[in-house]
């Protein structure tokens, strides 16, 4: 299918036929155009594996926009400042229209009484930080981490966002997001936000274990807000290889998805390529965000997109869907009970 190109394109750089292939969705009530399937931040560092290849993250990242993909996400948290420091690195050789980037601010550290911040001070520090790992004199997206595990979302309103308000004055962000597992909460911070954010992002609410963002879409929509559904794979959760051992899902849910998982394997199929088609059939969402550490898993992942699943991979899908992957679940809030349990103990 060939498509109008977007303004992100830069000839001599992109890949012209995989660019017009991709599909690209208006971002909410921004005036970004972004790619249907964009890249997740988490897996450029060891946050995920230990065994990070960075030299193969970067390739990837690169091989990612050329082929059409515009948006990227990050955080301070994802390896602590690792993944914007191999973006930095990638985006030295990507010419800077060629992309829009997001970055957050409020959860920095694995340990429980440095985790979370969400004061105006860390708040400054934590942007210039990140604009510097990155290389940058602007990203096209701030947003607040995680506002389900701010003390109250007054703390979010009065003093983390007025310090996102004071970097989009000064030129060095565009637009103001907020995130996190728990809709409700992202929700309700919307709406008292009053139009202060244009975007929400959410993980793992539309996946074949958890489709709960549904009921939230026409809310989010009627807010004008750019929705992004990240973690098709709920965290490694809905892959072959099976989620890391710190995966906060209860072990019955972990149970059900090595179950989908073996069926997968006896298939020759990938649980993940079933898990990244499933979600990015979702309506009403602007883009969706997929973790993608090597050019190979890249490859799958767009194959998924372009070209769909083969009469085989249909069939298992199915068979998932009607016999295994039956309940509808999520471990929102396990992790923050254990964080808030760990505080106490603190």
């Amino acid at each position: 299918m060939s498509r109008t190109l977007p303004a992100t394109f830069v000839k001599g750089f992109h890949n012209e036929e995989l660019v017009r292939r991709m599909e690209y969705r208006k971002l909410g009530g921004t005036n970004l155009k972004v790619s249907k399937i964009a890249l997740g931040g988490a897996t450029l560092s060891a946050l995920f594996d230990k065994k990070f290849d960075e030299e193969e993250g970067i390739r990837t990242v690169q091989e990612a926009i050329k082929s059409g993909i515009n948006y990227i996400d990050t955080a301070p948290f994802y390896g602590q400042g690792q993944s914007e420091q191999v973006l930095g690195k990638a985006l030295m050789d990507v010419p800077r229209e060629a992309y829009y980037i997001a970055t957050k601010v409020g959860r920095y550290e694995l340990e429980p009484e440095r985790m979370f911040d969400f004061s105006a001070a860390k708040t400054r520090e934590s942007v210039k930080k990140s604009l510097g790992l990155l290389g940058l004199d602007y990203v096209d997206v701030l947003q607040v981490h995680d506002v389900d595990a701010a003390p109250s979302l007054d703390l979010v309103l009065k003093e983390t966002i007025p310090v996102l308000e004071e970097f989009v004055k000064a030129g060095k962000a565009r637009f103001i997001g907020i995130t996190g597992y728990d809709v409700d909460v992202l929700k309700e911070c919307a709406e008292r936000a009053q139009g202060r954010v244009e975007l929400v992002l959410t993980y793992a609410r539309y996946t074949l274990l958890d489709n709960s963002l549904v009921d939230y879409l026409d809310f989010f929509k009627s807010q004008n807000l750019g929705i992004i559904c990240a973690a098709a794979h709920a965290l490694g959760l809905l892959t072959n290889a099976g989620p890391q051992p710190w995966h906060p899902a209860p072990d019955d849910q972990k149970a059900t998805a090595r179950q989908a998982a073996e069926v997968c394997i006896k298939q020759g199929v990938q649980l993940g390529k079933l898990a990244m088609y499933y979600t990015s059939r979702l309506r009403d969402v602007s883009t969706f965000l997929v973790g993608n550490q090597t050019r190979q898993l890249l490859h799958t992942n767009l194959t998924a997109f372009y070209h769909g699943l083969s009469q085989q991979e249909q069939e298992v899908l199915q068979h998932l869907r009607e016999n295994v992957l039956v309940k509808s679940s999520h471990w929102e809030g396990i992790e923050l009970e254990r964080y808030w349990a760990a505080m106490k103990k603190k």
